[in-house]
């Protein structure tokens, strides 16, 4: 993808006056990152906006105890929030962001956008909207956390991660933080789920043998 095409990927940008594009192509890099590449971590101030093109990248929190949890993912079409709150806010990152596989992105440079966010209420607009979404979902991911049960959760993840193919490559270590909990509480509910047969693991992967037990787990209140 280059510099001028990728506006198409993000319709909320195709509505921008000709001078804003401008400024925006002219400004704006395409970037290839290698999967695992850490694109910023806590203690880092944000240099550039960040929008996906094409891969995923993984934003995760560690504690003080070493405690992971994922908080959300950018993918294709999507920008960082957390990039977006501390650009906004003037702060450095708190969390880090990961590319899990190879990624493809567009950086706008810092001064480019509080620029476009001042001059362009179409692109600001854009952002905003963005950043909303994301922080609703952010504040589900929190309930969830808060006041869903476990298991239910687990079963949910597993549902969503299996795919097609019923089968997911996680340790329980990656499970857990994916759930924001510890891993031998997700070990501990694993285990029961291979003892009801609904799963079989084994090192680093685990089989989805009864899809629709899961099912009706994850659909409890």
């Amino acid at each position: 993808m280059t510099t001028a095409d990728w506006i198409s990927a993000f319709p909320g940008l195709n509505k921008l006056d000709p001078e804003i594009t401008k400024s925006l192509i002219e400004a704006s890099k395409v970037v290839h990152l290698p999967a695992g590449t850490r694109i910023f971590g806590p203690g880092q101030a944000p240099q550039a906006y960040l929008l996906v093109t094409a891969g995923r990248v993984r934003i995760q929190q560690t504690s003080d105890s070493g405690r992971e949890i994922v908080l959300y993912r950018v993918s294709p079409g999507e920008s960082c929030a957390l990039t977006t709150a501390c650009l906004m806010g003037f702060e450095d990152y708190q969390a880090e962001g990961i590319a899990e596989t190879d990624v493809e992105a567009v950086t706008i440079p810092r001064a480019t956008f509080d620029d476009l966010i001042t001059r362009s209420p179409e692109f600001r607009k854009f952002v905003f909207t963005a950043f909303g979404v994301r922080i609703t979902n952010l504040c589900r991911v929190i309930e969830d956390i808060a006041f869903s049960r476990i298991d239910v959760r687990l079963a949910q993840r597993l549902l969503e991660l299996g795919g097609d193919r019923g089968r997911i490559e996680f340790t329980h270590q990656q499970m857990a933080s994916e759930l924001g909990t510890a891993r031998e509480v997700i070990s501990r509910q694993l285990n029961e789920f291979q003892r009801r047969g609904w799963i079989a693991t084994s090192r680093g992967i685990i089989d989805i043998k009864q899809p629709q037990a899961l099912r009706q787990l994850a659909a409890a209140p």
